[in-house]
């Protein structure tokens, strides 16, 4: 067992929360019970992830994607009333880490990426307005495009759009997490082969094309699995308590 005030003070610590500007506050969002002895996991604060958390008998969700996000709507009505009446109602915990989640340079969303997909780390992608952006780094061998293309959707289990541009065999990547489509820019003053983020927007395949880039979007839920398992594995071991992943699934 550990307190919510310690678990919450050692997560914001651990993932640095205050060197971030952020779309919404990274932390304790919901307050329910004192003591913490087991804990889900998930992408997103759904409904479903919470009926799961009930289900389960766990004291706190902890999510990257949750609550209160900048410029949304304050009120508590509608699905914001109903999700918040269900943590409530059970004294549980929501804990939400957006951009220190991504960022960690040990269990963040695109350094666990990376690792799944086998590309050295070499550096961070990063613009002068934003915190953090992404990644850059390279593969052990060159491999085809196709199979590059293959690796991601086998390793995500899920097909991921291949916007076929760059060269033959790909050997230097770029990727950011999520809805890191906008950095694709980034990726092409490196010089690089290829670049991954989850979403693709219209204006992506025409950069890509133009510059001579593989891009590959391969599911912002699905780029964004990994960061939040870590995170609860490592509270597990740090602080003896129960851990669950639980995979609401996304198309998006």
């Amino acid at each position: 067992m550990v307190t919510l005030q310690e678990l919450a003070h050692y997560t914001d610590t651990f993932l640095q929360t205050d060197s971030f500007r952020d779309y919404c506050p990274n932390g304790l969002q919901v307050e329910g019970k004192e003591t913490i002895g087991s804990v889900i996991t998930g992408v997103t604060a759904s409904l479903a992830m919470i009926d799961v958390a009930c289900a389960r008998q766990a004291d706190a969700v902890l999510v990257h994607h949750g609550y209160f996000w900048k410029n949304e709507d304050s009120c508590i009505t509608g699905i914001k009333r109903a999700r918040l009446a269900v943590l409530l109602r059970n004294d549980i915990s929501l804990l939400a880490y957006h951009l220190p989640l991504d960022a960690h340079p040990e269990v963040g969303n695109n350094v666990q990426l990376g690792r799944l997909l086998g590309i050295q780390i070499d550096g961070l992608l990063q613009s002068r307005d934003r915190d953090v952006c992404g990644s850059y780094g390279h593969l052990d061998q060159a491999i085809q495009a196709e199979t590059f293309e293959r690796l991601i959707s086998t390793k995500l289990r899920r097909s991921c759009i291949h916007v076929d541009a760059g060269p033959a065999m790909v050997k230097t990547v770029g990727w950011c997490t999520g809805a890191g489509q906008g950095f694709i820019e980034l990726a092409v003053k490196k010089n690089l082969d290829a670049y991954i983020s989850g979403e693709i927007s219209e204006p992506t395949a025409h950069i890509a094309r133009e510059a001579k880039i593989h891009y590959f979007a391969a599911g912002h839920h699905a780029t964004e699995r990994y960061g939040i398992q870590a995170l609860g594995e490592h509270l597990r071991q740090e602080f003896s308590i129960r851990h669950e992943f639980v995979d609401i699934d996304n198309p998006a």
